[in-house]
């Protein structure tokens, strides 16, 4: 399988064969201004000493501060976080916030370490980087299995360090920290204003059979929202399990039964309608949408030509491998990529640097009434730029970014 950075320069080479932009814009993209390795002792909790490695990767501040959210995950490494720290790059700049692109991570799995063991990681990735980090340099925020509690720790060791008050060197902070209202459901909120602005566009201007794969907060607000909008979850898994129904799953039990249990695994014994359905298979199934909501490469060249939905919408990183690309293209299965799709997430976490940085809170409705409009502008953007260019929305996207960044550097 293609490790998530050759897939992100894939993408690169392809934009470039598509647009002619000036030599050096390319060549800049190509590597990130910076990645950084670092060593974090903990001592855990029966006296032993134990060294994690964690990454911070500065890929290009022309727009800004580096932006981007830390991952904590065991398979988690430099070549991801790289390729995460690119896409961000595009993603701030297609969105039109004043923000570059950044991405961290500590390879490590949290669900074994205690609260004490996983406060200390966190304050340790904060001290060994704190020299780069800053509400003016570089700003990280939530990510895979990290949480609004670890961005409240990693803001007060920066705090401690540096003296800073305004907290607006984390975003993605509890209320009662300085975080902003509508950041927790952002990224999946931010992507459907984005499919309500493209939905007639991609022939799906009715009720839609939406399958969701991945289940955390990304993929479990997507199936509330998308729920409440009046369209039907036909089926979603995490990481264990997965559940279908084609008459529609009732998402509040779905979501009842997975915080009572940790998984989607046993909901379909006492439901009925409901079966079993493996993360390949529901990515394979007929439906009007698919939400890749999980991991990266989960659509390979390997099962691109058994894709049966009519769109895709990315609120994943990475989900879609560019070999597969070019199969769903060929299939007509339009793809709203991540770089739109998902940017929701970093839209809300500017507004709560912004919101930081002045003093304000802003109330939720504040929040969604300036998400939605940027949102809705970036779409219909990426649309008319892939048109204008006979080329996919990806693509679209990539030119609209690189124009942009190229514009500024």
């Amino acid at each position: 399988m293609q490790d998530p950075f050759s897939n992100a320069m894939a993408q690169l080479n392809k934009v470039a064969k598509i647009k002619s932009f000036g030599d050096d814009i390319i060549s800049r993209l190509r590597q990130p201004n910076r990645d950084i390795k670092v060593s974090i002792p903990v001592r855990m909790d029966d006296g032993t000493l134990k060294i994690f490695e964690g990454y911070r990767v500065e890929y290009n501040n022309v727009l800004g501060p580096y932006k981007g959210g830390i991952r904590y995950h065991a398979s988690t490494n430099i070549s991801e976080v790289k390729a995460l720290a690119f896409w961000m790059s595009l993603k701030c700049a297609v969105i039109g916030i004043p923000m570059g692109g950044g991405k961290g991570g500590i390879t490590v799995d949290p669900k074994l370490l205690s609260k004490s063991e996983l406060e200390k990681l966190s304050r340790g990735w904060v001290e060994k980087l704190s020299d780069i980090l800053g509400p003016h340099k570089d700003v990280p925020a939530p990510d895979v299995n990290t949480t609004a509690e670890i961005m409240a720790w990693m803001a007060d060791e920066y705090g401690k360090i540096t003296g800073d008050k305004t907290g607006a060197v984390i975003t993605g902070k509890p209320i009662e920290s300085g975080g902003s209202l509508g950041r927790d459901t952002a990224t999946a909120q931010g992507g459907f204003y984005a499919f309500e602005a493209l939905k007639e566009k991609l022939g799906l201007n009715k009720k839609c059979d939406v399958a969701i794969q991945g289940f955390g907060n990304a993929g479990a607000n997507a199936a509330e929202i998308w729920q409440a909008a009046g369209h039907k979850i036909v089926a979603v898994s995490d990481s264990k399990s997965g559940v279908c129904n084609r008459e529609g799953l009732n998402i509040e039990k779905v979501l009842q039964h997975k915080k009572a249990t940790g998984s989607l695994f046993g909901f379909s014994k006492d439901e009925r309608g409901c079966t079993d359905i493996t993360n390949e298979d529901l990515l394979e199934m007929e439906c009007d949408l698919l939400i890749p909501a999980a991991f990266e490469n989960v659509i390979t060249e390997h099962n691109a030509d058994k894709i049966h939905a009519k769109a895709i919408l990315e609120l994943a990183n990475g989900p879609i491998d560019s070999a597969a690309d070019e199969v769903l293209f060929k299939k007509n299965i339009t793809v709203v990529p991540d770089v739109l799709a998902n940017s929701g997430g970093v839209a809300v976490s500017y507004f709560e640097w912004d919101q930081n940085l002045k003093n304000e809170h802003w109330t939720r409705d504040e929040v969604f009434e300036k998400l939605q409009p940027m949102m809705a502008a970036s779409a219909n953007k990426v649309f008319e730029t892939a048109k204008i260019s006979n080329t996919d929305l990806r693509m679209g996207a990539f030119i609209l970014a690189i124009e942009s960044i190229e514009q500024n550097q």
